[in-house]
């Protein structure tokens, strides 16, 4: 069962939150409990207004070596309603990442293996080190990565995933960078807390609303047409946020050529 061991969280002063898987001995595999506890946590600080950012990492050499086996035996003994309500566990924890409504960042070292993938794909941006490697390995075992798919086809494209959904292939940082799984390849882990220490400082410089509005918008635009709906529909998010409390602090600092009064340092 997961306790408050096996997820750590932090929230510092700065509005950063940190989850962190904290099962090294097993390569932080996750269980029922351990999804649970991830989706109580996100639940709470997308509604914590204090939080500005959400950094998801884990402790020790590998991210993630996705389901935890004892986990997956004990399912593959369950009825199919037993299975069926402990997917919609997972789905909906990646779900629950995927709209968080602020900026996240995955930090990935070592295997990123099966539901891992799918964490990193939920993510807005993701950063490997040069070393990690990742792979939708749940064929190898007679299964599919199900509810991962929606998300994992989004970073990935329906090409790569044709090919490594079906050959549970592992592949590096710099081919998950290729596919669009990963926005930056660093050489070590002490470079991975630096680029994520960067990214931190870049995203609390920006409008928090302007930031939620801008990942609504691109929920709202992907795959759409580009028809008449979908340019009236932009023209109005625009005209919202210029009239908001924060659209209005943000272009007069911008013209009055002073700090926005959402940046405290």
């Amino acid at each position: 069962m997961s306790d408050q061991t096996t997820v750590l969280l932090d929230i510092q002063p700065d509005g950063v939150a940190r989850l962190t898987l904290n099962r090294p001995e097993i390569h932080n595999a996750f269980d029922d409990a351990i999804i649970q506890c991830l989706t109580e946590h996100l639940v709470a600080l997308d509604a914590n207004p204090a939080v500005r950012v959400l950094v998801l990492a884990s402790s020790g050499k590998n991210f993630s070596a996705g389901a935890d086996f004892n986990w997956m035996q004990r399912m593959a003994a369950n009825s199919h309603a037993d299975n069926l309500q402990d997917a919609l566990g997972l789905a909906g924890l990646m779900s629950t990442l995927n709209a968080f409504s602020k900026p996240t960042i995955a930090l990935i070292q070592g295997a990123a293996y099966g539901g891992a993938v799918g964490l990193a794909a939920c993510c807005d941006i993701v950063v490997a080190t040069r070393a990690s490697r990742f792979c939708l390995s749940e064929v190898r075992i007679g299964l599919t990565p199900a509810t991962i798919s929606p998300y994992v086809v989004r970073a990935i494209g329906e090409r790569q995933a044709r090919r490594y959904f079906q050959t549970a292939e592992a592949f590096s940082a710099e081919q998950a960078q290729q596919f669009g799984l990963v926005h930056e390849v660093v050489e070590d882990n002490a470079a991975l807390d630096t680029a994520c220490d960067t990214l931190v400082q870049a995203l609390r410089r920006n409008g928090p609303r302007a930031m939620q509005a801008a990942k609504e918008l691109v929920f709202a635009v992907s795959h759409k047409p580009i028809d008449s709906a979908l340019i009236n529909d932009t023209a109005r998010r625009i005209a919202d946020i210029r009239v908001s409390e924060e659209g209005q602090e943000g272009l007069s600092a911008f013209l009055q050529k002073r700090t926005p009064n959402w940046i405290e340092d």
